[in-house]
């Protein structure tokens, strides 16, 4: 294959292999402690491509202000953001917590329209942000079994609650932007987000009596660890260096779909037109908000490219 053709084949792992985890974390955490087995997957799947750098002698330099630059999005994108999805896939279903993520870029664009991060608002971005609120009511009157449930309201409401973080944990990566490798930054990131998981673990979940891990949950746990964390995020990174942005972003709306209908079909989760309404506003609200992103980009290159000219 050429590179191009490599470029979309990855891009293609990435729809498909990060859609699965939502569904594979919810089997994994069924027989074992979330937040234990949470953090070991991503504090293995850091050491895995700490040491891949290492053997390959990837040439970067970093010092210690380099890894501890990459703590805090650790905690927040890992800690804080997907260990907390896998946690609350104990209560709820793992399409539902596909499609409360699927929100993120609609909290992105909140978030940094409160710090002022945003140098332009247009009306795709108004109309986005207002589809994306609509589809989290209609995820919201879709499940409402659940949000009756005590136990899967707090499932839901940390499923959205982990959007916020791993969209905090982006803006801090945007504001002190690292000079290091970008597999070097997502494994110190695994890494240390692991351990923030294994002390929210020690905290809630009682390690003098943890349960021997089921078959089902260990492969879950290796499947997570080398499809769903290094595969997948090494071919992101491989689509993103060879493909436009704009269209690698369209992983954000296969990943939801593929965690609908494999939730569907391997653990019977609902599926009601709501569900498919939910979706399709959702989607239609995040595909608004990158367009109108991109074009604001647009406007404000055009801009300083006539102000650098009349000068």
């Amino acid at each position: 294959m050429n590179s191009n053709t490599r470029a979309y084949f990855a891009l293609g792992l990435v729809c498909f292999f990060w859609g699965t985890t939502y569904l594979v974390a919810r089997i994994g955490v069924s027989g074992f402690p979330a937040f234990f087995f949470m953090g070991t997957r991503n504090v293995i799947a850091g050491s895995i491509l700490l040491a891949c750098l290492t053997i390959r002698q990837r040439s970067f330099h970093w010092s210690a202000a380099d890894i501890g630059l990459q703590v805090i999005p650790g905690l927040c994108m890992v800690t804080l953001g997907t260990g907390l999805v896998g946690w609350s896939v104990q209560f709820i279903p793992s399409g539902l917590a596909a499609l409360i993520c699927s929100t993120i870029p609609i909290f992105t664009m909140i978030i940094n329209m409160i710090f002022g991060r945003e140098q332009a608002i247009n009306w795709r971005i108004i109309v986005g942000m207002f589809l994306g609120l609509c589809g989290i009511a209609l995820i919201f009157r879709d499940n409402l079994e659940f949000v009756n449930n005590p136990k899967a309201f707090i499932g839901i409401m940390v499923a959205l609650g982990s959007c916020v973080f791993w969209c905090l944990g982006g803006l801090y990566t945007k504001i002190f932007v690292p000079r290091t490798d970008s597999f070097f930054n997502a494994a110190i990131q695994m890494f240390a987000g692991g351990v923030g998981l294994f002390i929210l673990s020690s905290i809630n979940e009682d390690w003098g009596h943890l349960p021997a891990m089921t078959t089902k949950s260990l492969l879950a746990l290796l499947y997570l660890i080398f499809f769903g964390s290094i595969l997948a995020f090494g071919s992101y990174l491989y689509a993103l260096a060879k493909l436009p942005a704009g269209l690698v972003s369209v992983y954000a709306y296969i990943n939801p779909l593929v965690a609908i209908i494999l939730g569907f079909l391997i653990l019977q989760e609902k599926v009601t037109w709501l569900t498919c309404l939910a979706f399709v506003v959702t989607m239609t609200g995040v595909y608004l908000v990158n367009a109108g992103y991109r074009a604001g980009k647009r406007s404000v290159s055009v801009l300083k490219m006539n102000i650098s000219h009349d000068q």
